[in-house]
């Protein structure tokens, strides 16, 4: 079966919609808002994920994403820049780490979404 997909974008809820909405307009992503509930944020053209005013909490303090960065360290010192693990309570930053397939560091979301950044070796 072949794809002719142009993007896949993931579901994440919040647990306080519009602190959730502020935390990603600091990260940089682009919002557009779809009704009150429900917005969908634009990391590039073609890449994006919604927003939504829903908590489970089982769901949340078990989603996990990962987005694929060009260099990790210096989006290591970028989110730190930002300062948002100080302005947002429950916003944690975990330094790079290197694994045996690239390397990543993470950042919690105010709501406890687990984001994943990271960079792949290249192949040799």
């Amino acid at each position: 079966m072949k794809h002719a997909a142009k993007s896949i974008r993931a579901f994440i809820g919040a647990k306080n919609f519009e602190e959730s909405r502020q935390f990603y307009k600091e990260l940089g992503f682009e919002e557009s808002p779809i009704d009150k509930t429900m917005s969908y944020f634009r990391v590039t053209d073609t890449l994006g994920f919604y927003l939504q005013n829903a908590y489970v909490e089982d769901w949340i303090n078990n989603l996990m994403l990962f987005l694929e960065v060009d260099d990790v360290h210096r989006y290591w010192k970028e989110l730190q820049s930002l300062g948002l693990h100080q302005k947002y309570k429950n916003v944690k930053l975990t330094p790079v780490r290197e694994e045996s397939w690239g390397r990543e560091c993470f950042m919690h979301d105010p709501s406890g979404v687990l984001w994943h950044f990271g960079e792949f070796h290249e192949a040799k």
